[in-house]
């Protein structure tokens, strides 16, 4: 019995979800060659504080996720997935040597933004085409496989960035990053077009793409999560967490790495949980654990206790960043599922900037504990709000 759950683990991951996912971990072994670095580069050689890092990442975020509610819209309006996808790739790709040349932390905002703006053009176009290439009853699993594969690729990308940086040095790295981007953006070539099953009832007459047609509960959801996703710093105030009890840039990127190990180890697992008992239970222990982590990052002192704050952080992004998608999904019309998942992206996107911001203030004019209660509260008040969101029914 054990056996065969074992081999079913992939059952329903079609090819079409294999490339996409294939995609993913080339492009993210890439980026995550430059981005965890980016915080530290920014203050350990360009000499920023705080501010700067939480600007930086969050307008980069928020410039994502303007388009990708552009981008969704205009995928559905369309019905076209794949041109947005190789050409948000393929800006991606190139930006990612620029950062070599960045002597001031105005450079690296602008070659951020502009390599953000490549993933807001694919985003929500990917994540409905992942959804167009699966049943219904694994929607959960795909979402996780292609989430876990993106991991491994981070995983790789963070593994190479920790080996290579004492030999090659920041501006190296960004260089050779190139070379795994345009494998992945290569890779998109072999990604097909799935048409989305279309309803008896929209065969009738013709359907409206707009997104005052997202149905409230989803609108409630997108809502909820953007509350939470105001509190959420990310992994770059950990990483500066780690520095600031007297870790060195090398060891801090190793707790990078262990981050991302165990996001990818538990990001399957989450899916299956979700389509087995629901998006929302999965999706509230996600929140609980990040305020955990927030609580507890308060109080740290040691590598001892940081580590179990990174593998906690770890599970707590592996249950809520595919689920997330998932749910969005089950909520939302079927003719209108890029336009849901790029309002639902557009406006976590949009708290990242302010959300960033905030987090960085409160890190230089206070100190750090105060991002984390910042965090702790957010997560804490999203939680209760999660009350008032439905789940919907899971056969």
């Amino acid at each position: 019995m054990n056996k065969g759950r074992q081999v079913n683990i992939f059952k329903g991951v079609t090819r079409n979800i294999l490339a996409l996912g294939l995609v993913s971990l080339f492009t993210d072994l890439s980026s995550q060659m430059v981005f965890p670095l980016i915080p530290l580069f920014l203050t350990s050689v360009l000499g920023v504080g705080a501010f700067a890092v939480g600007i930086v990442e969050g307008a980069a975020e928020t410039t994502a996720s303007l388009l990708k509610g552009v981008s969704g819209y205009w995928s559905d309006k369309l019905k076209k997935r794949r041109p947005f996808v190789l050409f948000g790739y393929s800006l991606s790709s190139i930006t990612k040597p620029l950062f070599a040349f960045a002597h001031i932390w105005s450079f690296v905002l602008f070659i951020r933004v502009v390599e953000r703006i490549g993933k807001g053009l694919r985003t929500a176009p990917r994540d409905a085409l992942v959804a167009e290439s699966c049943d219904e009853s694994v929607r959960g699993k795909a979402y996780g496989f292609h989430r876990a594969m993106d991991g491994i690729g981070s995983i790789l990308g963070a593994v190479l960035a920790f080996l290579l940086l004492p030999i090659l040095g920041y501006r190296n790295i960004f260089l050779l990053a190139f070379i795994p981007a345009i494998v992945g953006t290569i890779t998109v070539l072999f990604v097909r077009e799935k048409n989305a099953p279309v309803e008896e009832e929209t065969k009738a007459k013709p359907v409206k793409v707009s997104f005052r047609e997202l149905p409230v509960n989803l609108r409630l959801f997108i809502v909820v999560s953007s509350v939470f996703a105001s509190g959420h710093f990310g992994y770059a105030f950990l990483l500066l967490r780690a520095k600031d009890i007297g870790l060195t840039d090398s060891t801090a990127i190793l707790l990078y790495v262990l981050f991302y190990v165990v996001y990818t180890l538990c990001s399957i697992p989450s899916g299956i949980l979700s389509d087995r008992f629901g998006r929302k239970p999965v999706l509230v222990a996600g929140y609980l654990l990040f305020a955990v982590t927030s609580l507890g990052l308060m109080f740290t002192s040691s590598i001892y206790s940081i580590i179990v704050f990174f593998v906690i952080y770890g599970i707590f992004y592996a249950l809520i960043d595919g689920v997330q998608r998932a749910f969005v999904v089950d909520l939302a019309p079927e003719n209108l599922r890029a336009t849901a998942l790029g309002t639902f992206h557009m406006a976590i996107g949009l708290v990242a900037l302010p959300g960033g911001y905030i987090a960085g203030l409160l890190w230089d004019k206070i100190n750090p504990e105060a991002t984390f209660l910042y965090g702790f509260t957010l997560a804490a008040l999203s939680t209760v709000l999660f009350v008032f969101v439905k789940d919907k029914g899971l056969s």
